[in-house]
C-alpha cells in the first residue's frame, strides 16, 4: 500500500507559511495518507441535471440527494466532490467526510453547437471559508475549464486566482479539465488531454481530472495516459469514470490507468451513486483497493462481491 508522511507532502511555495500544517492535514485527509486521489464526484446534478439521477438502470436510491452522502459516509472515498449549497444542506448530517467544494458549474442545456462552453464562477472563497468556520470538513475546491472554449481565458483567469487565494488559506485545488468548444475537433485526442494536464500544472493545481485519452493505432488509453501524466509534473492526474459499465470492465480499466498510465487516482460520480447504497458502498471499497492500496483487479472484484472486506 503507497503511503506517505507528512515530511513527504510537496507543499506548493504560493501556500502561506500560516496555512503550511492546514494544507499538509488537508493533503494527507484527502489523499488518505497515500498521496492519491480518490474523488467521489457529485456535482453532476448541475452539470447533468435529474437525467443521472432518476431513469433507466439507475437505482430508485439515486433519486434522493442523500444518497451521495451515505455513500460517502459509509464507504471508502478520499473527497465527496459537490457545490457549496448541496455540500452545506446535509454536510451537518455527515461531518466526517472530507470535502471538496465545487466552485462553477452549468448545466448541459446549452450545447456547444449553439455557444461554446463557459461555466461561472458561483461564489468566492470566503463563502466557503465560512463553512470551514461552521465545521464543515472542506479540504479543497474544484473548479471546471473548458479548454479550446472561445471563453477559455476568462477561466484560467479565475481558476489562478483560486487557487492562488485556496493555497494561502490551506486549501487544495482539483482542476476539471476538458477540451471544448468549436475550436476543439476531438476532445479526447492524447495530445489535448495531455497539453490540458500541463495547463492544470502551470496553473498550480494539485490535481487534475481529464478524460481518459482515447486509444490510437499506436498506443491504448491508459498508454496515451501515461504521457499525459508525465506532462501534469507534480500535480496529480485522475481519470474521469464516464457512465456506468459493469464492476469488472470499471476497475480493469483503473488498474490500467494507475499501474500504465501512472494516474495518481480516480474521480467517478455516475459508476458509483447509480447503484443501490450497499452495491455503491462496496464500489467504494474496490475502487479505493485499487486507487489507495494497489490491489489486484481479482481482490478488489472480491471486495466489490462481498467476499472479502476493505477499510482504511
Amino acid at each position: 500500500m503507497p503511503e506517505i508522511t507528512r515530511d513527504q507532502v510537496k507543499v506548493p511555495a504560493d501556500v502561506s507559511a500560516d496555512a503550511r500544517e492546514t494544507y499538509i492535514d488537508n493533503y494527507m485527509a484527502a489523499t488518505r495518507g497515500t498521496g492519491r486521489l480518490m474523488l467521489f464526484a457529485c456535482d453532476q446534478k448541475v452539470e447533468h441535471l435529474n437525467g443521472d439521477f432518476y431513469g433507466e438502470n439507475i437505482d430508485p436510491a439515486d433519486l434522493d440527494p442523500e444518497h451521495l452522502f451515505k455513500i460517502a459516509s459509509e464507504g471508502v472515498v478520499g473527497v465527496c466532490a459537490g457545490q457549496r449549497g448541496l455540500v452545506a444542506r446535509y454536510a451537518a448530517d455527515y461531518p466526517e467526510v472530507n470535502y471538496l467544494v465545487k466552485m462553477n458549474s452549468k448545466t448541459n442545456l446549452v450545447k456547444t453547437a449553439q455557444d461554446d462552453p463557459y461555466s461561472p464562477q458561483l461564489h468566492d472563497l470566503e463563502a466557503v471559508l465560512d463553512m470551514r468556520a461552521n465545521g464543515v470538513n472542506v479540504v479543497g475546491l474544484g473548479y471546471t475549464i473548458y479548454l479550446g472554449s472561445e471563453y477559455e481565458s476568462t477561466m484560467l483567469a479565475e481558476a489562478g486566482q483560486l487557487i492562488a487565494e485556496a493555497h494561502a488559506a490551506g486549501l487544495l485545488v482539483v482542476l476539471w479539465i476538458y477540451p471544448r468548444g468549436k475550436a476543439v475537433t476531438d476532445e479526447k485526442a492524447p495530445a489535448l488531454i495531455a497539453g490540458a494536464a500541463g495547463v492544470a500544472l502551470c496553473l498550480g493545481a494539485d490535481f487534475v481530472k481529464v478524460n481518459p485519452p482515447k486509444p490510437t493505432d499506436d498506443a491504448t488509453s491508459a498508454e496515451s495516459l501515461a504521457i499525459a501524466s508525465a506532462a501534469a509534473g507534480r500535480t496529480g492526474l485522475v481519470c474521469a469514470g464516464g457512465s456506468t459499465v459493469d464492476a469488472e470492465t470499471f476497475l480493469t480499466q483503473l488498474h490500467d490507468q494507475i499501474h500504465i498510465g501512472h494516474a495518481c487516482g480516480n474521480a467517478t460520480g455516475r459508476n458509483i451513486h447509480q447503484r443501490s447504497l450497499d452495491e455503491a458502498v462496496r464500489l467504494t471499497k474496490a475502487i479505493s483497493a485499487i486507487t489507495l492500496a494497489d490491489y489486484e483487479v481479482a481482490d478488489a472484484l472480491a471486495v466489490f462481491n462481498g467476499e472479502k472486506d476493505f477499510a482504511l
